[in-house]
């Protein structure tokens, strides 16, 4: 059962993410084509990474739906992976492009835990 609630919560939550960043950014989530401006709406309020909590949220509910140690595994290396990217590339590069808006935004919507109530930045 939790593993099924963990892949019907993280899939609106991925949808979402992807449509701020196209509609609000505009662009992506990818360092190719990165949003021109801070998306701080929606979930974005309460978290910095709802995209990467989904996305592992998302495989973990797989690894616990079809009791695959495997799948775990590759969730955690997948997480690994993200926090890595987060802090070495992404909040570097995003302080960069985005300035002291980000430094705002970085210093009061914590990265991987959600605030209670949604910053108004």
């Amino acid at each position: 059962m939790l593993g099924a609630a963990l892949i019907v919560a993280g899939l609106p939550i991925l949808l979402d993410s992807f449509a701020r960043f196209a509609l609000q950014g505009p662009g992506t989530p990818t360092p190719v084509m990165p949003p021109k401006r801070l998306v701080a709406t929606g979930l974005y309020r309460y978290v910095r990474n709802p995209m990467y909590i989904a996305g592992t949220a998302m495989i973990a509910g797989q690894g616990l739906l079809f009791g695959s140690v495997t799948v775990l595994a590759y969730g955690a290396i997948v997480w690994a992976g993200f926090f890595l990217f987060v802090v070495a590339y992404e909040e570097p590069a995003l302080g960069e492009q985005l300035g002291d808006e980000f430094k705002r935004y970085r210093a009061n919507v914590r990265r991987w835990f959600p605030r209670i109530t949604p910053w108004r930045g």
